[in-house]
């Protein structure tokens, strides 16, 4: 049995995990990131192989599959970009290969969960989808014909940039109206501390949670007032939810996937968020009185996706 080992590497943490074929991960380790020097990140992924390996008694390790934060070259040997790990033009492939004895293949984070739900999640059975990260910021992946699209320089899929309001919010990337600044986790708790600095009744239950300071509101208190049934908290996930479909709209047009695959953290508060989402995007996709819809899913594997992703994309 073929085995290989998934890392992934975010902004705070390093996770690693032997994986089988089928996408079980056998075992895990994790890492605090470095940040700012490339050589020490290639030390902790190389202590962190070596330890999965040595706890493995001898097993056969047949490579290893990086998925990291940031903007990755179409060789996927470099780090272009990654502001959350302090890199640019990090040759973070060779760093590691160097280090030990196995094969490396590098992949952006998001490409590498995104290839795990389709081959062993949500995504199952689809060879045309894309898959969408609702975190702090909106990432995503393209998977067409059975392959994942990474574009001609490696930067495919940065779908939370895609600039759906002219003028808009300011975005972290430089840009204005964003798709991340209304359909994200960051957007949720814009909208509830708007709630509560505005219509404060409204938003009774959420300031309670939150001591009292909108400024403290987060998503947690956010989630939880909606799941009591406090119709603010939910009103902010319907108006998230419905930025969400605009989006979904948006790139069915464009793409035309047969699923969407939706993840990430703002996602786990189930259908406080996709119901709203799918009863946009049904309104707002283009053809929709004659069309075949794609379906909407909700991602399966969680924060494992990153391990399985990279550790299956070693095999290939």
């Amino acid at each position: 049995m073929a085995l290989t080992i998934g890392v992934d590497i975010g902004g705070t943490k390093i996770a690693a995990g032997v994986v089988d074929p089928e996408g079980r991960i056998l075992r895990q380790a994790k890492r605090p990131t470095p940040f700012g020097d490339g050589e020490l990140l290639a030390e902790a992924v190389a202590e962190l192989v070596g330890e999965l390996r040595k706890e493995g008694d001898g097993e056969e390790v047949a490579g290893i599959g990086v998925g990291t934060a940031g903007f990755v070259d179409e060789n996927r040997s470099r780090i272009v970009l990654a502001g959350n790990l302090g890199l640019a033009g990090d040759p973070v492939r060779e760093r590691i290969a160097r280090r030990l004895d196995l094969p490396v293949v590098v992949e952006n984070d998001a490409n590498a969960a995104a290839w795990a739900e389709v081959r062993f999640g949500a995504g199952r059975g689809c060879r045309d989808a894309v898959v969408v990260t609702l975190g702090t910021g909106v990432g995503g992946a393209i998977i067409m014909d059975g392959e994942l699209r990474r574009g001609r320089f490696g930067a495919a899929g940065e779908i939370g940039h895609y600039r759906m309001v002219p003028f808009g919010r300011r975005c972290a990337c430089g840009n204005q109206g964003c798709w991340e600044q209304y359909a994200s986790g960051r957007a949720l708790v814009a909208e509830a501390r708007d709630l509560a600095a505005a219509d404060p009744d409204r938003a009774a239950r959420l300031l309670e949670l939150a001591g009292g300071d909108p400024g403290r509101i987060e998503g947690p208190e956010i989630t939880r007032a909606a799941r009591e049934g406090d119709q603010g908290a939910i009103d902010c996930f319907a108006t998230v939810g419905a930025w969400v479909g605009a989006g979904l709209a948006d790139l069915a047009a464009i793409l035309d996937p047969e699923c969407f695959v939706i993840g990430g953290g703002v996602s786990e508060a189930g259908d406080l968020v996709l119901a709203p989402a799918r009863e946009a995007y049904a309104r707002a996709v283009t053809g929709r009185a004659t069309r075949r819809l794609a379906e909407v899913r909700a991602a399966e594997l969680g924060s494992a996706a990153g391990i399985i992703g990279a550790a299956d994309l070693a095999l290939r």
